[in-house]
């Protein structure tokens, strides 16, 4: 089985990555909660969220929209993209029955004093028509062909500090 494996060489700043778009369903919602270990009944019932937090249906929490956006990132690198850090800036909520439409576009790229390869995106995430989350990522990728970031460790993986 072939499998893509991006390289430095292969981006520049300006590309764009390519779009991911997903349905919501309300199970993406609940189980995405279960996971982070979030019982807040906002994320799960229906009733609560529209009664007593005042919004149209349950909402994904944070980690499980921090989850989709590392898969966002790691689809477009293959399988050896290795994420540095990742800050996003929630503005509205991702509710069941939307459509999530993630887009990117390559703001940076570098390599460090040993040799790792960087780049940082710069993310959105339009749900139900709006414009729900922005997020920059700053994610390692392989130099060349051969290199493999999730083979770095002790001070040969340092990702530099999110600005």
């Amino acid at each position: 089985m072939d499998v893509h494996v991006l390289t430095a060489e292969q981006v520049e700043v300006g590309d764009a990555l390519p779009e991911l778009s997903i349905d919501v369903e309300p199970v993406d919602i609940v189980l995405g909660a279960m996971a982070a270990r979030d019982w807040r009944p906002q994320h799960h019932d229906y009733k609560f969220a529209t009664e007593r937090n005042g919004v149209q249906d349950i909402f994904m929490n944070t980690p499980n929209l921090a989850a989709w956006f590392e898969r966002y990132v790691t689809d477009w690198t293959g399988p050896f993209g290795r994420m540095g850090w990742i800050r996003f800036r929630m503005k509205d909520s991702v509710f069941p029955g939307e459509t999530m439409v993630f887009t990117g576009e390559v703001k940076a790229t570098d390599s460090d004093d040993q040799g790792c390869a960087w780049a940082e995106v710069e993310l959105t995430l339009t749900s139900g028509g709006r414009i729900t989350t922005v997020c920059t990522a700053r994610v390692a990728i392989p130099a060349s062909e051969g290199d493999n970031p999730w083979k770095r460790a002790g001070d040969d993986w340092k990702p530099r500090a999110a600005a």
